[in-house]
Parts: C-alpha cells; sequence; structure tokens
C-alpha cells in the first residue's frame, strides 16, 4: 500500500462539484472542502447528489474501483416520490432498459423509516398531496444518472439521492462536509476485497 497513497472518506454535501477546479464561480467545489492536493475522486457523484466520495492519489486502486468489469458494490438511499409498488421494485431488482442499455441486476428494498441523514440544503419539493418513500439500491455499476433514470422509467421520480457506502465503506458517523482519512484496516479490507476477483 505504501505511506506515499492517501485515501479520503467525504460526506458531499447538495449543490458540491465533484471537481477541485473552480470553473463556474457560483459553484462550490471539493476545494472548498478538503485541503489535501493531489487527490482524485473514485468515481462521482452528480452535484444534485449527496453522500459517500472516496478520493485518492493511488491510480491503479481507483481504476480498480471504477472499472464495471470488476462489479464492486455501491450503495444508495433514494428518496422518491410516492410509494413504490412490488411490482416496481421487482423490475429495479431485474435491471431496467434506459435507452440502448439494460442495467444489472440490483438489490432493492423499501424501507420502513427514513434513513438518519438530516436534512438536505436547499430541502426537497413537498407537495402535501403526494407521499414519498425511502428506498436503499445496491448497484455494481455507474452509468450516468442511473439510479436516477431507473426509478424515473419505473414511474418513481427520485427526489434526493445519498450514497451511503462504496464496497466495505460506509458514511457511519461522517456529517455532511467533513472528510477523514481512510484508517489501515479499512484500506487493508478495501484492498482485499476488490483485488479478491480474477482480472
Amino acid at each position: 500500500m505504501g505511506k506515499k497513497y492517501k485515501y479520503v472518506l467525504f460526506y458531499k454535501p447538495y449543490g458540491v462539484l465533484c471537481q477541485f477546479t473552480q470553473d463556474n464561480p457560483t459553484r462550490t467545489t471539493l476545494k472548498d472542502y478538503i485541503p489535501i492536493t493531489n487527490l482524485y475522486p473514485v468515481g462521482r457523484l452528480d452535484w444534485d447528489s449527496e453522500g459517500l466520495l472516496l478520493l485518492t492519489n493511488h491510480g491503479q486502486f481507483q481504476h480498480r474501483l471504477c472499472d464495471p468489469k470488476f462489479a464492486h458494490p455501491r450503495t444508495y438511499w433514494v428518496q422518491v416520490e410516492r410509494i413504490p409498488t412490488e411490482g416496481a421494485i421487482h423490475q429495479l431488482e431485474r435491471g431496467i432498459s434506459i435507452k440502448n442499455y439494460h442495467t444489472r441486476p440490483a438489490k432493492v428494498k423499501l424501507l420502513s423509516t427514513p434513513p438518519n441523514i438530516g436534512d438536505r440544503n436547499p430541502p426537497i419539493r413537498f407537495r402535501k398531496t403526494v407521499p414519498t418513500a425511502w428506498l436503499e439500491m445496491t448497484l455494481t455499476e455507474g452509468k450516468n444518472r442511473q439510479v436516477r433514470r431507473m426509478t424515473a422509467a419505473v414511474g418513481f421520480p427520485t427526489l434526493r439521492l445519498v450514497r451511503k457506502s462504496i464496497v466495505n465503506l460506509q458514511l457511519n458517523d461522517l456529517q455532511q462536509g467533513q472528510w477523514r482519512y481512510l484508517m489501515e484496516e479499512e484500506i487493508r479490507v478495501c484492498y482485499d476485497t476488490i483485488y479478491s476477483r480474477s482480472s
């Protein structure tokens, strides 16, 4: 692993661009939160998504986690408009055809209570006559806007999207806007997991 490599977990808030360069003066970036140079996100979270972001300067490690052929799991909490039916959940689990692509099977469950993650700033749109629900979805790929497109395709648009985990790495006690270095044990387990699959 070596001491030259850095591994950082960050709880990305809503509205933060997943980059360090400032190309839009009205948008905040990772640089506004993380005072470390030469780090690169492992995958991305859209500016309107929240949650766990892993950053590193270890290129091979980054590639191994991002390459879809290795099928490493990522889990999301997804707040959707209305209450999904069993049929819609089964569709999401089997995979959804989006344009010319069929998504891989996913693990999906309807949560009985909302996750304990606090409110979003700004809050989601609220409509008295339309209930919302939370899903937990685990995917092994990360196409552009995939979760949002999947839930929309079965008739339940995503209102809020929070990534809770990447492989063995979890949000746990991190608060929005906070970051920390990975612990040695977390790095070891992550290495064991991502390199246990054949290349």
